[in-house]
């Protein structure tokens, strides 16, 4: 127990910027195996951009309130996500080739389709919340922002088993989780964290589930054609669409509910 603690506390260091301790031992080893806990961490950032939205609440208005959330989930993560989405819209959006788009996607720099990606993602949030906070109690938007964050998180593992890491391994961020598949007992880890939101909302949360496997899927399969396989900046692409697509699906279903 005290070791799979550590690998979750891995995890945590690897995708947040939460303190996890000085003495946390670092290897490898423990950074391949901290994957089945993508969607525990999803809950950690998902619990921390809905607290913000809760303290806020009596003091802003709910437009401002939204902001602080989005914000506050960028700055606990160091826009890790978000980064590796930006630099996916200006690999794709550049590139034509597998080895055009591996360059681009290496480069530090931000490009117009990044630009104009990151603005397009974080504005589409920011209205699909606020379209949320319309329609749902306080509560249930508290829900849906951790499970969101949580449920999006695990797609970026469907990813991995997916498909192959195709980026050149030694000069990787990500070259720890490469080709790393995980056992049936991992994902039943990395499920269960993603589903503990659904106990809150059951039928609405469980509706989604086909869209968002769906958008995964699709995503996979266009990064396949496209470069042969996934990067560690395709993971954080994936959780990005993911999680708006989540937003997307309440607000479609709950139109027929």
């Amino acid at each position: 127990m005290k070791q799979e603690f550590r690998i979750f506390l891995t995890a945590v260091m690897f995708f947040t910027r939460f303190p996890v301790g000085k003495n946390l031992p670092y290897s490898e080893n423990m950074l391949q195996q901290s994957a089945r806990y993508f969607s525990w961490v999803g809950l950690l950032v998902g619990a921390f951009s809905a607290m913000i939205y809760w303290l806020s609440i009596d003091m802003f208005s709910t437009n401002l309130c939204i902001a602080f959330s989005i914000l506050a989930s960028i700055l606990l993560t160091g826009a890790f996500h978000e980064d590796g989405f930006a630099d996916c819209c200006d690999a794709f959006g550049g590139g034509w080739t597998k080895e055009k788009i591996l360059t681009i996607m290496k480069d530090s720099r931000l490009g117009t389709y990044g630009v104009v990606g990151l603005i397009g993602i974080i504005s589409f949030k920011f209205l699909l919340l606020q379209s949320l906070q319309l329609t749902s109690s306080t509560l249930q938007l508290l829900t849906i922002i951790i499970t969101a964050h949580s449920f999006s998180r695990l797609m970026a593992v469907f990813t991995m088993q997916q498909l192959q890491y195709v980026q050149d391994i030694d000069s990787s961020k990500s070259k720890p989780l490469a080709n790393r598949k995980l056992s049936v007992l991992e994902l039943t880890i990395a499920i269960s964290g993603s589903f503990i939101g659904f106990l809150a909302l059951p039928l609405l949360f469980t509706l989604t589930i086909p869209f968002v496997v769906i958008t995964q899927y699709l995503a996979g399969l266009y990064f396949k054609k496209w470069i042969g396989g996934y990067t560690g900046d395709c993971l954080g692409a994936t959780q990005q669409i993911c999680e708006i697509v989540f937003y997307m699906a309440i607000i479609a279903i709950t139109k027929f509910l």
